[in-house]
Formats: C-alpha cells, structure tokens, sequence
C-alpha cells in the first residue's frame, strides 16, 4: 500500500536557471524504471554517464536525488564533486567507495552516512520514486567543500556556481 501523499514535483526548476547540456547512459533510460544493478538490495550500482562538455565548465560535481523518499527532504543517493574539467563521462560503477577517481575528484557521504552510491530503496509498497541523476557544470576548479559536509550544503554552493545543468531521471517501486 502507498503512502498517501502527493507526488514531489521535479525540484531542478526550482533552483535558479541554468543552460541544459546533453548526457546519456548506457544504464539509465530517461523516465523509465531503473535496472537492479541501481538498486540497493540487487546491484547496488551506480550507473555509467557520459555528458557533453560545457563551456565555462572548471569541474563537474554528479548527484543522484529522490525527491519522493517519505522526508520533507527527499534523499540524496550520490554527491561526487571536484571532477575534473576535461572528465566527461563515468564508468558503471565510479560510485563505489573504493573506486579510483580523477584528479581531486571525491565522495560525500549520502543521506545513508556514506560515501559514494546507494541504489533505489523506496519503502515497500510505496508510490514509484524519480532518481534523478544530474551533471552539473561548475564554474569554479573546485567546488570548495569537504567530504565532511552534507549533500544539501553541496547542493546549496551548486545553486551559486552551476554554468549548466543535465539530468537523466529513472524510476523504481519496490
């Protein structure tokens, strides 16, 4: 039984405006559900992404959000700033913990108090939940955060320092 509540709406254009840029996956299809390998209890996998390069870009920073977690927050699956500028694509699996990053590339912890990716985890039974999984170009060689700060602090320096801004959104009921 889902939970009696309406659906989120998509939180991108909430945040201040920023040109869109192209990125596919050979994991994630555009609005439709998401593989197991991108689910917690199968795979547990991040996807493959590869995104078109910006101009302006200095870095990249990749998230993975569902704003349809029962939280008046949502839930933050994947925060990975300070990619390099000339990175444009990452390999399935770039989220693990122990994945080798470039450059001075680096996870935050996400909404489960760890670093790197967690897959789709909606409650049983609930309504069908978005990830969306989004490339940002930044503006800045770094985004000037540490490993130590939340994904909303993250998410609060891109809303200043975000040049472009592509998303590719799956979806997953349990």
């Amino acid at each position: 039984m889902a939970l009696d509540r309406p659906v989120s709406p998509d939180p991108y254009p909430l945040l201040p405006a920023a040109p869109a840029f192209g990125v596919t996956s050979a994991d994630v299809t555009d609005g439709q559900p998401l593989k197991d390998d991108q689910v917690a209890d199968a795979g547990n996998t991040s996807p493959q992404l590869s995104w078109e390069p910006v101009d302006g870009a200095q870095s990249y920073t990749v998230t993975c959000f569902d704003p349809d977690a029962p939280t008046p927050s949502g839930f933050w699956h994947w925060v990975l700033v300070d990619l390099p500028a000339d990175v444009t694509s990452l390999e399935t699996g770039a989220g693990s913990a122990d994945a080798s990053l470039p450059g001075s590339a680096f996870h935050v912890r996400n909404d489960t108090g760890t670093p790197g990716f967690t897959g789709a985890a909606p409650p049983q039974g609930d309504q069908v939940h978005r990830y969306f999984f989004v490339v940002h170009a930044v503006t800045e060689p770094t985004l000037g955060v540490d490993a130590d700060v939340t994904p909303a602090v993250v998410s609060f320096n891109l809303a200043f320092k975000t040049a472009g801004r592509a998303i590719v959104h799956g979806t997953y009921r349990h």
